[in-house]
């Protein structure tokens, strides 16, 4: 399954969330794009984009865990727009799913172009980031399980289970490969 687009989906910090809870482990960085992030041409890197989404996949992996964790996999990063020098851009991550030894991120990346005469922030990148917990001697550890609250935390849910049934299988050799 592809990344979503979702316009106009912003992750919304909650005072005193639950743990377990999306919202307890939420997390956004915001990033002032400069000249050593760009090419000649003054567009952002797509690794410089890639490197901040997964730290932000990994502070949510953490705060959720609260142990060691590691990226497993990351499925499609999609960059929607460029992001030009100047820009200011939103990296947030939320967990959208959990299995008994991963979970699944989901990280989207807002770009607000502030030096122009209108700015009007969009949406640059998304893709969703598997990461596991592990001990400290680096063995696999179970995840808590996600208490989703709204019913679009339930909607995600279901979703994130979809994308991780399907990679099982693919693993499995179940599936056959999508064109």
């Amino acid at each position: 399954m592809e990344t979503k687009w979702r316009n106009g989906d912003i992750v919304q910090p909650v005072l005193n969330p639950e743990p377990n809870t999306v919202s307890y482990s939420q997390s956004s960085l915001i990033h002032l794009v400069g000249p050593s992030d760009c090419t000649l041409h003054g567009f952002v890197h797509g690794g410089v984009t890639m490197k901040l989404m997964d730290d932000v996949a990994g502070i949510v992996a953490t705060r959720h865990c609260k142990t060691n964790v590691v990226t497993a996999s990351v499925d499609a990063i999609n960059f929607h727009d460029k992001i030009k020098k100047g820009f200011i851009i939103t990296i947030s991550g939320r967990m959208t799913f959990t299995s008994n030894k991963s979970m699944e991120i989901e990280v989207l990346v807002d770009a607000n172009p502030v030096l122009t005469n209108t700015p009007k922030r969009y949406r640059a990148a998304s893709a969703f980031f598997t990461y596991v917990s592990l001990s400290q001697e680096g063995r696999s550890l179970p995840v808590p399980q996600l208490v989703p609250e709204t019913e679009d935390e339930k909607k995600r849910f279901e979703e994130g289970k979809g994308r991780y049934l399907q990679m099982k299988a693919k693993r499995q050799g179940k599936a056959e490969p999508q064109p």
